[in-house]
């Protein structure tokens, strides 16, 4: 007696060529009962693609939803604001609190609400070492400049083309903003909430039908939602990153972490270090081509350009070691996802995942926000 691949036991005289019937009849069984596997295979491969296309779809439907409600209730105060204390839409500190608070107290919980009805599965745990978070926050800042570089490049291409700048409005309000308020919010409320709405709820609710798929949503979605292509690029790749290591570790302290960290460098020492080196004084007495002017400009500025090439120099080594750091890993094979349970069919993956109404409707929409901002 031997076992076939399927783990049939079969009488040797199988492998002659002369068999009698009984045999034969066996062997026509045999093929029979492997072409019906075949059928019940593609007709489960089936039946997850259409389970995975609705919970896709749901999900982006929430999302859809729950965009609607942020923006609505964001017009709503700014019409309200604008009727009885206008001077508020004028300074930059209101614009800060008025943009932020309605969506954070408001449309982010109704959001959470709506997404919270969705079917959800959380990823397993696993430990992250002190070491293993610090080469992590490296590869975060590789992520982060490398990807920012791009859209800088992408929107000094487009206004090239158009004529005119691309505006940066974040940096437009955070700029002058008070450097309490920009600490608190970028640092503090934004990581501890967007993790939380685009890490955690979105790879809940993808993660049981791939992880690769529940890791390229979360990314995708988390940047178009900043609605604006120079966040688009960096937030987009950051995203992708910080949704791999959810997925690994299971661990959404660490992603909020590793997002606090990026946000202090890129959103508050930044811009306190341009604001000591003074870039307006600086162009002003660029243009004017006075040699005394720029001395003097140097002497009343030389301590906040020290600390501006200083923080350049930090920034760029950081980047350059996670880069070195994200090659060596792909070689390495440290990127690999493990084996899921429901695995999409390949080749239907995309289409499965993306090309559903809910998912569609929310790129469709904030793609729309963000081709505005460009060319507006």
């Amino acid at each position: 007696m031997f076992v076939n691949r399927r783990g049939y036991k079969m009488d040797e005289t199988w492998r002659g060529t002369a068999g009698n019937g009984d045999t034969i009849k066996d062997n026509t069984a045999s093929v029979h009962g492997e072409g019906t596997f075949g059928q019940d295979a593609q007709e489960n491969a089936r039946q997850v693609c259409r389970a995975a296309r609705k919970q896709f779809s749901r999900l982006g439907w929430m999302y859809v939803a729950g965009t609607v409600v942020i923006e609505a209730v964001g017009i709503g105060i700014m019409l309200v604001v604008g009727l009885i204390w206008p001077q508020w839409l004028i300074d930059t500190n209101m614009q800060l609190l008025l943009g932020t608070l309605p969506m954070y107290l408001i449309g982010i919980p109704i959001l959470v609400l709506l997404v919270k009805t969705v079917p959800a599965q959380q990823p397993r745990q696993h430990r992250m070492r002190g070491g293993q978070f610090a080469l992590a926050a490296l590869m975060c800042f590789a992520a982060m400049y490398i990807c920012n570089f791009a859209g800088l490049a992408i929107t000094t291409i487009i206004g090239i083309l158009k004529g005119s700048p691309v505006n940066n409005q974040l940096q437009d309000m955070i700029g002058p903003s008070n450097p309490v308020l920009v600490f608190v919010f970028t640092v503090i409320c934004a990581p501890l909430i967007e993790e939380y709405v685009f890490r955690k709820l979105i790879v809940d609710r993808a993660i049981q039908y791939g992880q690769g798929a529940a890791i390229v949503l979360s990314g995708l979605m988390f940047g178009l939602f900043h609605g604006n292509m120079n966040q688009f690029v960096y937030a987009t790749g950051l995203g992708l990153f910080l949704a791999f290591l959810y997925v690994r570790t299971g661990k959404l302290k660490i992603t909020i972490a590793l997002h606090m960290l990026i946000n202090f460098f890129g959103g508050v020492v930044s811009t306190q270090v341009v604001r000591l080196a003074d870039m307006d004084a600086y162009m002003e007495a660029a243009s004017a081509g006075n040699l005394q002017d720029m001395m003097g400009y140097l002497a009343d500025h030389m301590a906040g350009w020290i600390l501006l090439l200083g923080y350049v120099f930090v920034v760029l080594g950081c980047a350059l070691a996670g880069g070195v750091l994200f090659i060596v890993f792909a070689c390495k094979g440290r990127f690999r996802l493990g084996a899921d349970k429901a695995v999409l069919p390949k080749g239907k993956r995309f289409r499965t995942v993306m090309l559903n109404s809910g998912i569609l409707v929310y790129c469709i929409i904030w793609m729309a926000v963000i081709g505005w901002q460009l060319f507006a």
